[in-house]
C-alpha cells in the first residue's frame, strides 16, 4: 500500500482515469456491435449510419488517448471493407 501522499493521490488519479477509459472502450465496443448487427441483417442504410457512428466513437477514443491512432485506423478500414462488400 502507498505510504506517501503523492503515491496515494496517484492511486486515486489512476482509478478515476481507469473508470473514464472503461466508459470510452465500452462505447466503442457497443457501437461496433451495432454496426455488425446491421451488417448481419443486410440493411445497407442502417449499416452506413452505424459506420459513421463507429468512426466518430473511434475518433473520440483516439483523441482521448484510449485507443492508438493506428489501431483505430485499421479497425475503421476493416469495417469499411465489410460495408463495401455488403453494398456489392
Amino acid at each position: 500500500m502507498a505510504n506517501s501522499a503523492s503515491a496515494k493521490k496517484r492511486i486515486r488519479q489512476n482509478e478515476k482515469r481507469r473508470q473514464l477509459n472503461k466508459v470510452v472502450r465500452t462505447r466503442v465496443r457497443t457501437q461496433i456491435n451495432k454496426f455488425l448487427d446491421a451488417l448481419d441483417a443486410g440493411d445497407v442504410e442502417e449499416a452506413e449510419e452505424q459506420f459513421r457512428a463507429v468512426e466518430a466513437q473511434l475518433d473520440r477514443a483516439v483523441n482521448k488517448g484510449v485507443w492508438p491512432r493506428n489501431r483505430a485506423s485499421r479497425k475503421t478500414g476493416r469495417l469499411a471493407k465489410r460495408l463495401n462488400e455488403l453494398r456489392g
